[in-house]
């Protein structure tokens, strides 16, 4: 095949974009997906999930109309219904990355490919039978569900699904235990519940979501744990027994929890076995070295995503580092930073966060103070959330001047105003410089204002 100046393997997040940016940029690119274009998050992540969050959260309207004075007699959901808008969702949009493609003059490989090593015409990837070698090289392969090798998971069959097969299932199981109590799990776990589904986590730590801020992530449990989702926290996993997760809990007895189902999601890992690394002398080991340019030890050779080494595995992280990757092989400075990176659990409440958690700024020495407010002092808050869940606006500021440092929301819709607060926090903003910014009205996003001017 004749050369290409940029060559990408993986049609995720990372990998389409980055194909996306080079080619409006006049490079030619040539992108490989073995899979589907969209990659996990579009296809088995992010977008299907939140479109099976959304119907569950329809349905919740209909069960709470009475708080709104609206009534509806008997609602019910359709499981294969839901699950057919999903794949109608996934579809629209996996379509909408072909096109992208196509407009940026992008030529799709739907194969696996093979990194040969660098010949004389540049690095040299095969794939489906061909050879193709181009200048640069973008490693953008993602990653996959961990699955620990839990005695008896493998005689247990289909009853045990990750994220991918749980999004193809044709019927509601009627008890689902989910492993793993972090943002996956919480969220097909909070589907699965508003449905009817009798859910349990049984969680290893001693809180759900590990990483997020442990006010915010105990309010979260106390709700869910109302709505009827049992949590098995402190509990190790010690193996499967055909529809049963066998446990050890902080007391030291094994228990048991039967399910339909048992979704394992106890996070990921990246995909780069076997695609030819060491041909390159690439180095990797759970994930690929880069730094802050996305460079590899490797010249020419880039990694963005979940490829990459100890870096946040989201979508959204994806994006920027296959920009951050492009840009620089076009000659422009370009650097990923990671200190603003928002976090969002699509639960209904929505959890968002961006910047150090309290239990960060506390171990890291910083002087530091805490301000927070319910989102009830936003009036359009109070106008469309009628129930009677708890919500906060939390921020962390630096004790001297009042510099952002982090904010932690419950309550919807978090997940749309976050990205103003990691702004401030890239842009180190103050509380008193947020003072000055005209929040339009009414809005949730009104009550960061409150919170900016409730610390004296």
């Amino acid at each position: 095949m004749p050369g290409f100046d940029l060559a990408i393997i993986g049609g995720g997040p990372a990998g389409y974009m980055a194909a996306e940016r080079a080619g409006a940029e006049g490079l030619k690119v040539v992108l490989f997906e073995k899979r589907a274009l969209g990659g996990v998050c579009l296809n088995e992540g992010c977008i299907p999930t939140k479109t099976l969050l959304y119907s569950a959260k329809i349905y919740n309207y209909g069960l709470t109309g009475s708080h709104y004075g609206v009534y509806c007699d008997n609602p019910s959901v359709n499981y294969a219904e839901i699950v057919e808008r999903k794949d109608k969702v996934v579809k629209k949009l996996v379509a909408g990355v072909g096109f992208s493609m196509k407009a940026n003059k992008v030529t799709v490989v739907p194969a696996e490919a093979h990194i040969e090593g660098r010949g004389a015409d540049g690095i040299e990837v095969s794939a489906a039978g061909e050879k193709y070698t181009a200048t640069n090289l973008i490693i953008a392969t993602g990653s996959e569900a961990a699955v620990p090798p839990f005695p008896g998971l493998k005689e247990a069959g289909d009853v045990i699904v990750t994220n991918r097969e749980i999004l193809a299932l044709k019927e509601q199981p009627k008890e689902l235990v989910v492993i793993g109590g972090g943002v996956i799990g919480m969220e097909f776990a909070a589907f699965y519940n508003t449905l009817g589904t009798k859910v349990t986590v049984v969680e290893m730590l001693p809180k759900i979501l590990g990483p997020l801020d442990n006010e915010i992530s105990a309010m979260l449990q106390k709700i869910y744990a109302k709505r009827g989702i049992e949590f098995c926290l402190s509990c190790k996993v010690t193996g499967i027994e055909g529809n049963n997760v066998v446990y050890e809990n902080p007391k030291g007895e094994t228990c048991k929890v039967y399910g339909d189902k048992i979704l394992v999601s106890v996070g990921r890992r990246s995909n780069i076995r076997g695609i030819g690394l060491e041909n390159l002398g690439v180095e990797a080991d759970r994930g690929i070295a880069a730094d802050d340019r996305m460079r590899t030890n490797i010249p020419n050779v880039y990694v963005a995503g979940d490829a990459v080494s100890g870096t946040p595995m989201l979508a959204h992280v994806a994006y920027r580092e296959g920009i951050v990757a492009v840009n620089n092989i076009l000659g422009k400075q370009d650097h990923a930073r990671y200190n603003a990176v928002p976090s969002i659990v699509y639960t209904n409440p929505e959890v968002a966060g961006v910047g150090i958690t309290e239990e960060q700024a506390k171990a890291s020495g910083k002087e530091y103070e805490v301000v927070k407010l319910p989102l009830t002092y936003a009036g359009r808050y109070v106008a469309e959330n009628a129930g009677t869940d708890p919500s906060i606006c939390k921020f962390i500021v630096g004790k001297k001047y009042h510099e952002v440092l982090g904010v932690h929301m419950l309550g919807n819709p978090c997940s749309e105003i976050i990205h103003s607060m990691a702004i401030a926090i890239e842009n180190e903003m103050t509380l008193e410089q947020l003072r000055e910014v005209i929040f339009p009205h009414p809005t949730v996003s009104e009550v960061i204002r409150d919170v900016a001017y409730a610390l004296k």
